[in-house]
């Protein structure tokens, strides 16, 4: 699929993390303040098992794809650390206050919390793991299993694009809950 020419490589997975970003975030709707939750194994983009291949490259390219249009539109991103950290997440400090989320002492590498958390720590401006999130949307790359990590409701978000590099891509926005019974009136969502 990429060819031995390194560089392209990663401009495909940047340019490919960018549209994927796009469109979620334009199928999503969501507004300044709100989270968006990713999880990414390098690995899978890679075309190796999760886990298995961990590359600070792959992970950086993503980063480069998506970090800017979060901060174009004033969201905020949670990235999803692996299964050896418990699936924690790495935060601006000021999110997890902003949320009420109890932070955790915990920091990264790419063997334990995976490569894509370690280029998200080194490039905050305060980093912080908590173990918990209740995200607004979610993107997640290789089947990292971000739903424990998205609010009640999650609704599955369809991309033109299903892959990044070689790794599976699914996308969830979130709604709130319906309650009531039958002469409950809902707003359209």
């Amino acid at each position: 699929m990429f060819g031995k020419d390194g560089t392209a490589m990663y401009e495909l997975i940047e340019q490919q993390a960018r549209q994927a970003a796009l469109e979620l975030l334009e199928q999503a709707g969501l507004e300044p303040g709100q989270m968006l939750v990713i999880g990414c194994s390098s690995s899978e983009i890679l075309g190796q098992r999760i886990g298995k291949g961990s590359s600070l490259k792959a992970a950086q390219a993503v980063y480069r794809g998506i970090a800017p249009q979060l901060k174009a539109r004033g969201l905020r991103l949670a990235a999803q650390c692996c299964e050896h950290l418990n699936r924690a997440l790495i935060v601006e400090r000021e999110t997890a206050r902003a949320f009420g989320l109890e932070i955790v002492n915990a920091v990264p590498k790419p063997d334990a919390g995976g490569a894509f958390a370690v280029t998200v720590y080194g490039n905050m401006a305060d980093p912080v793991a908590v173990e918990q999130v209740l995200a607004d949307a979610g993107l997640d790359i290789g089947g990292t299993l971000i739903g424990m990590h998205l609010k009640a409701v999650a609704v599955p978000v369809r991309l033109t694009l299903d892959k990044i590099g070689r790794a599976n891509i699914l996308c969830a926005r979130t709604r709130p809950k319906y309650i009531g019974g039958p002469r409950a009136a809902y707003r359209e969502m």
